[in-house]
């Protein structure tokens, strides 16, 4: 049974790539106008709306008490709790060594430009939840918040069917140093930490991803405060060649597809036989995993194999489709990689599984989808403060400047900007301090 799409291409501009790389993270209209009205609603009714919402749409609304939070750490079992504690450290080292550090600098006699960065006060964490649990979403979205310097950071998850977040989510977000944990999920989670509640204030900027109902409260509440990225379906691209294990080639298409049935997997190939090959190995693979049934899905709706004449081609494609992931694996996997200059994440060589970034690199998982790759990146540390520019000047520099303003400020009918300079260089010239 063939579940890939097979494509032969001599080019990027191949029409058949077409619907490849037409892709969007954008929400369907309707879902979008659903989740303006819980928006509104929340905005205008506050706890009440969200409490409600919870209840209709599953997730709930209530803060998670401490006493809760410590008795989910006592209960994680050792092996767990050492696998946590080992990812929240490996985050933490590679998260500090990307801290900001402020600049200044003096472009012209007496003038003095500061770039100073400042960590946000207030942030939002989500972390998907429900039918599932992902306690490393917890800490690839608190540990660079709390590296940042950010005083309170806020993690949302929505409770399963049993009414009640996962443990190991509240385990890995008091471990990781949130310093709020809430149950409740979808718009309405949103909307409350972009709104604030009679209980819950307001954030500067909410970061995590979520399905397209998250992904469209994001966008929409975009100016009430800030966002990290929008995000669509998980996705991977592996780049290989006739030196390319197939097993492994399988496995790492299977391992991204699991996270849901719109997840995009796609081969990129020299060798025209290895797509059978890897075929082989997915259908001996996927009965024994726990998601057999989404993978099937996932690969038969979005999956493709697509054969090219080179590995130039290859690479080309694959900055074409700015992925989440790209998966390297052939001969010269280092050079290969090293060309990829458009991809979330990049994973160079037989021993670089996307699981590993997932779970215990330090590398951040929270990344571009849908083609945005292509201007966005890894959510980190530098995504939870803001920069500001801090000028000092002396007579000496205006004078210097003050020509260049008064031209400027005249062409654009500004004519008060220059004034402000017209009369500070007057002071400057009679003496008066």
């Amino acid at each position: 049974m063939s579940r890939l799409r097979l494509l032969t291409v001599e080019n990027t501009d191949d029409p058949a790539l077409r619907d490849l790389l037409d892709r969007s993270v954008i929400p369907d209209p309707e879902v979008s106008r659903r989740v303006a009205e819980i928006i509104s609603d929340v905005a205008k009714r506050g706890a009440e709306a969200a409490t409600e919402y919870g209840d209709q749409l599953g997730g709930g609304y209530q803060r998670i008490d401490d006493e809760s939070l410590n008795q989910a750490v006592s209960d994680l079992d050792h092996r767990l709790r050492a696998a946590i504690e080992t990812a929240i450290e490996s985050v933490e080292t590679y998260q500090r060594s990307q801290m900001p550090a402020d600049r200044t600098i003096s472009p012209t006699p007496g003038v003095e430009i500061a770039r100073r960065w400042t960590p946000l006060r207030r942030v939002g964490a989500y972390a998907p939840g429900g039918k599932a649990a992902y306690p490393s979403t917890v800490i690839m979205t608190v540990v660079p918040a709390v590296v940042a310097g950010v005083r309170e950071i806020v993690l949302v998850s929505p409770a399963g069917p049993d009414g009640a977040v996962a443990p190991v989510t509240l385990a890995a977000a008091r471990l990781s140093g949130a310093t709020e944990v809430w149950s409740m999920g979808g718009a309405q989670a949103v909307a409350a930490l972009a709104y604030g509640t009679e209980d819950l204030a307001p954030v500067d900027k909410i970061v995590g991803p979520g399905n397209h109902w998250v992904t469209a409260a994001k966008l929409a509440v975009l100016g009430k405060c800030a966002i990290d990225l929008p995000a669509g379906p998980s996705e991977v691209l592996v780049i290989a060649d006739e030196t390319s294990d197939p097993t492994l080639v399988a496995v790492d298409l299977l391992s991204q597809t699991e996270h849901g049935p719109d997840s995009p997997a796609v081969l990129v190939t020299t060798d025209p036989d290895l797509a059978g090959r890897v075929e082989v190995e997915i259908e001996r693979l996927l009965p024994d995993l726990e998601r057999s049934d989404i993978l099937a899905k996932a690969l038969s709706d979005h999956g493709s194999a697509v054969v090219v004449p080179d590995i130039e081609t290859a690479v080309e494609l694959a900055n074409h489709y700015a992925p989440e992931h790209v998966t390297v694996l052939t001969s010269d996997a280092e050079v290969v990689g090293g060309a990829v200059t458009r991809a979330g994440s990049v994973y160079i060589g037989e021993w670089s599984p996307e699981s590993a970034g997932d779970y215990a690199t330090g590398a951040n998982h929270v990344l571009p989808t849908g083609g945005l790759a292509a201007s966005y990146g890894p959510l980190s540390v530098t995504d939870f403060g803001s920069w500001r520019q801090v000028q000092t000047l002396t007579g000496e520099g205006l004078e210097n400047l003050e020509e260049t303003i008064t031209a400027l400020s005249d062409a654009e009918g500004l004519t008060a900007h220059g004034l402000a300079a017209q009369i500070r260089v007057r002071k400057i010239k009679d003496g008066v301090e």
